[in-house]
Parts: C-alpha cells; structure tokens; sequence
C-alpha cells in the first residue's frame, strides 16, 4: 500500500496545485508533497527485508492486454527511488527565487511533480514494456522543463538534440522488446528470469537495449546532447539530469542486461569498455577546454558514469556494487556541484570561467562548501565517490588489470587537474574586477547545500548502509547458472557462497 502511495502522492500533489489560490500556496503544496514522499520512501527502506533476493511490497493488476501492471522494489530499486525522492524537493528550494518567482509557478511544478511519478514508477515496475514507456515518458516533461523554462537563447536546439537522441536510441529497445515478447509470450521481468534465452538470440536483443543504455548514458560518441542540455537547462533540469536520468541506464543494465542477456553481455563486455575507456580520455581533456561552469560538470559527468558502467559489467561482487555505489554518490555530488553554478549565475548572470576570481574574499562560506563538494567529485577518502571508485577500479582489475590502469591514470588525475583549476580560478587569487561584490549563501541555499553534503559524507564514512542490502541481489545477478533444458535457475550454493566470501573480504 505504501508503494501505490508513493506512486500517487505526486499526482495528488499535482491536482492540489492546480486549484491552488496563487503561486506561493502552489510552491507550499509541492515541496509539502515532495518532502513526504521523501519520507515515505525512506520508510520503505526500513522496512525491505535485505536477506529476500524477491521484490517486495508487490502490487499487481492483470489485463488482456500486452502487459500486465505489476509493481514492486527489491534492493537495487529501492536506493534509486530514494535518490528521486530526495531530489525532486531539492530543485523545488533550489527554484524558489528564480523560476518559482515568474508567471508559469504551477505548470512548473506540475512538471516536475509528474516527473517525479514518472521516474518512481520506471524503478518499481517489474515488466520490460511499462519500463520502456516509464523510460521514455520521462523525456516529455524534462523537455517542456527545459524548453520552457531556460533562460538561454538555444534552449530549443538542447531540447531537440536531448529528445531526438534519446529516442531514436530507444527504438531500438523496443525491438528488443517486441522480439522478446514474440519469442517467449511474455514481457514480465520475474518470468523473463526463469526463461533462457537462446544465446544467438541475446546478442541481437543486447545491441538493441546497451544503444538505448549508450546513449542515454552517455558513451562517447552519442554523448553530444548532454552538455549542451546540462548548460541550457534551469537549475531543477541541471540537478535532475545528473542526480537521475544519467542513472537510469545503470539501472537498466542491473535489471536486463546482467540478469536476462547474460552470455551476450560476457560477449559484448570488451565493446563496453572500449567506449568507457574512450569516453574517460576524451571527455576528461575535453573538460580541461570548457570554459563554462556547466559544460564542466557536465563532461565531468560523463567521464563519472563511464567509470561506473565499466564496474557494472566487471562480473565481481566489488564492481558491480561499486558501480551501483558510485552511480548513488554521484547523483548527490554533482547535482550539489549545480547548485554552486546557480548560486554563482544567480548572482552573476554568468557561467562564463574567465569573468570569476578570488570569490573567497567575499564568499567564505560558500567557498568551503564548494571546496567539499570539488574534493567529493575528485573521490577523496572520507567521501562516497571514493568508496565507489576504489570498488569499481577493484572490480575492473579482476577483469582486466591493463583497463585497471589506464582507467585511473585517465580519470583519477585528470579529475583531479581540472577540478583543482576549477577552484582555483573561481574561488583563489585575487578579486575579479569583472564583479560586484557579492553576498554570502543566504539561509536558503545553505539549508539546500547542506543535505548534499552531510550524504556525500555519510556514504564515505558508513558505506554499509548501502553495501550491506546489496550483496544478496548483486550475487544473484552473477552466480544465476546457464540455461539448463528450457529453464534458468538461480544457484542457492553459489550466493551462499559467495555472500560467505564478500564477508570474509569486508
């Protein structure tokens, strides 16, 4: 029941600001609505049982239909749905100077609250169609957020590129769908893993879904509309684009490539990290060209979620959470790094690096929080990126020791370089005469950087509130045997095993 309701309660909230009286009753109603979701959502956390592989708290509604409506979280979903829930309220205080002061508050924030469903049901569905719909879905209000409410001249183009790319790799998901549902008569994930898919045929549906995960991820080369939607879109679009969306193909890949496609994976694993590899170098260089605020973090990014595909599709318990871990903490990193862009732009009215200089002089305290936040995306111990880039390289140099090196040699100090003169030319030095002089974080923005900081925090020093429900899903995932007559089974013996091994090892 709570599930249904945390899937509802947006909509709910919605309607409300609807017939709200005017906007600032509506902003009252959507962060009210936000923030007991939120709630909501970590007590569905409290109450998932770690030792249960099963989903959870399952919902289902039957049709004659081509799917069936069924829903439920298992470990793996649930800190994605957390993360969603934790977000949504943090773009509606992150917005409530800026957009939510102009004509337009209500469709805003129906926007997002939609999106907020929309991205909740993607993670609680347990049938490959309604994940597709949930998946494609999202693009229609992230678009209007961004096409609507940007303030740049080219917010129409990022909006196409954002849209076209998106979809045209969908499609080819779908496919894969489609040939699934002809070849086995279902599209229910719970049946699907019972199923063995004929391994010629995985090959042909695993293209079809990693160019949808590729894209979306994204992978060089199909990584040209992310920067440009990270610097044309408002601050809600930024944080959202990174703390989520970027995670959905990492989400994917737990849920269909690993489980479903698990030859064609193994088969196909060098492509992967062939692209992660090339997507690292270049867009860690390309990041020490930009000269906009957001276009760095943006191609920062990238280079952040190859790193953690790379972990996912390692085959070993310490990449595969690693890369799940890494993808959590950079959704709280990043989308803090965003904020400090707006702090800055609201104030400036520029992202441009070069016009910034000496900004602790004026700023102090906004200086020390972005200085954590900058140390967090570098992956310094004490933070959660560390604890998931140091599990995702252990996962790749059981793979491959040779990718283990070139791997950190290209993200590890080219992180560090362009971070480090990130924050030294806005922060350092002496004061810009190119601007005013500025006021400090007003409460607002502290209480909005606050929580990002306090979890990236969190996630360094105590990971094993993460780690500890993910070692029975993710030993499920790699110890599921070959298919044996027309039936997959899951090895009972093995996640034993090597639940007993991982525990030997922490």
């Amino acid at each position: 029941m709570l599930l249904i309701l945390l899937l509802g309660f947006p909509l709910i909230g919605a309607i409300a600001v609807i017939f709200s009286r005017d906007g600032s009753t509506a902003k009252q109603l959507s962060l009210l609505t936000s923030l007991i979701n939120l709630v909501g959502s970590l007590v569905l956390w409290g109450e998932l049982d770690s030792n249960s592989n099963y989903y959870q708290f399952v919902q289902g509604w039957n049709s004659a239909g081509l799917c069936n409506l069924h829903i439920g979280v298992d470990a793996i979903s649930i800190f994605f749905l957390i993360l969603t829930c934790f977000l949504i309220p943090s773009c509606i205080i992150a917005s409530w100077r800026g957009i939510l002061g102009r004509p337009g508050v209500k469709s805003f924030l129906i926007a997002l609250l939609v999106l907020e469903t929309l991205l909740i049901a993607l993670f609680v569905v347990i049938d490959l169609l309604l994940f597709y719909i949930c998946f494609e879905s999202v693009l229609i209000p992230l678009s209007l957020l961004i096409g609507l409410w940007s303030h740049s001249s080219q917010k129409i183009r990022a909006t196409f590129l954002l849209f076209l790319y998106t979809l045209f790799g969908s499609l080819f998901m779908l496919l894969s769908i489609i040939t699934i549902y002809v070849s086995t008569g279902t599209t229910d994930l719970q049946l699907l893993s019972t199923i063995g898919l004929d391994p010629s045929a995985q090959h042909l549906l695993w293209l079809g879904f990693f160019i949808a995960f590729a894209i979306k991820t994204p992978l060089f080369p199909a990584h040209i509309w992310l920067p440009i939607a990270h610097t044309e879109a408002p601050l809600a679009g930024s944080i959202l684009l990174a703390g989520i969306i970027l995670k959905l193909p990492v989400y994917g890949c737990l849920r269909i490539l690993l489980p479903l496609l698990p030859e064609a994976t193994q088969y196909f694993t060098p492509l992967v990290y062939t692209l992660c590899l090339l997507s690292i170098f270049y867009t860690s260089l390309s990041t020490l060209r930009q000269i906009s605020l957001k276009s760095i973090i943006a191609y920062s990014s990238i280079s952040h979620m190859a790193i953690a595909t790379m972990g996912i599709f390692s085959n070993s318990i310490p990449g595969i959470e690693g890369g799940l871990f890494f993808s959590l903490a950079h959704g709280i990193v990043s989308p803090a790094l965003f904020v400090c862009v707006g702090v800055l732009y609201d104030r400036t009215h520029t992202l441009i690096l070069r016009y910034y200089r000496g900004l602790a002089t004026m700023m102090p305290l906004f200086s020390i929080l972005f200085f954590v936040f900058i140390l967090s995306n570098m992956g310094v111990p004490l933070t959660g990126s560390f604890i998931g880039e140091f599990l995702s390289f252990l996962g790749i140099f059981q793979r491959n020791p040779v990718l283990a090196a070139l791997a950190p040699l290209a993200s590890i100090v080219l992180t560090a370089a362009y971070s480090i003169w990130l924050y030294n030319r806005v922060c350092l030095g002496t004061f810009s005469p190119y601007l005013l002089r500025y006021a400090d974080l007003t409460r607002r923005e502290f209480y909005l950087l606050l929580p990002f900081l306090l979890l990236s925090l969190i996630l360094g020093l105590f990971p094993n509130l993460v780690l500890a429900t993910l070692h029975l899903p993710v030993s499920a995932i790699l110890y599921q045997i070959s298919p044996l007559e027309d039936c997959t089974y899951f090895s009972l013996s093995a996640l034993l095993a090597s639940s007993r091994v991982f525990g030997t090892l922490t």
